[in-house]
């Protein structure tokens, strides 16, 4: 009876849920790389960070082609991957991969969270496009302040030249310049 009872205990249980963890911040904009003008994630980067193999990530973004236009996701090409190692120690001395990596877009990233249907993939890719749109955030709070600044050296180049106006006069009012005057008294041949 105590053993039923035990078992029954357990089947009444809620299974033990799994929380997937989601990498911090830094981490994620470690694996962001401007390729061809955009911000990229690697595939083997999101495939460490989704906690699949490279292969798999791969095979599930094929099976699913359709989900992926150009502008979600592109291969790189041989020099774009050699660029990017020589920046990124990524594999060890004398190893290589047979395919060119994939480079995932913001919404690449989104989609390719759909096609692995992971708790894993669905957190980390909600804290990637976090880290997306924090950066956006930031770009967007620094160009406002390049455009102020470059309005106050507008403005200050132009009082630079109206200054040195206001002090060219001050100059000849303080020191007039010497005008030729005719001598004072009797000329002899003037007369």
């Amino acid at each position: 009876m105590l053993e039923t009872l035990s078992v029954d205990a357990l089947l009444m249980e809620p299974p033990a849920s799994y929380t997937a963890v989601s990498p911090p911040d830094a981490l994620v904009t470690s694996r962001i790389h401007p390729v061809r003008g955009q911000k990229v994630i690697l595939d083997r980067d999101l495939a460490e960070l989704y906690g699949v193999e490279v292969k798999r990530l791969k095979q599930a973004v094929r099976r699913n082609i359709d989900r992926f236009p150009e502008d979600f996701i592109f291969e790189l090409t041989m020099e774009e991957d050699r660029a990017l190692r020589s920046q990124f120690v990524t594999l060890k001395q004398g190893a290589h991969t047979k395919y060119l990596p994939f480079a995932f877009t913001e919404h690449g990233i989104l989609m390719l969270a759909n096609v692995l249907r992971s708790e894993q993939a669905i957190a980390v890719s909600i804290q990637i496009i976090r880290v997306f749109n924090r950066m956006r955030e930031v770009l967007l709070s620094h160009r406002e302040i390049l455009q102020r600044q470059e309005q106050l050296e507008g403005r200050v180049t132009g009082h630079d030249d109206e200054i040195q106006a206001i002090f060219d006069h001050l100059t000849e009012l303080v020191a007039p310049a010497e005008q030729m005057r005719k001598p004072i008294g009797f000329k002899p041949n003037e007369a």
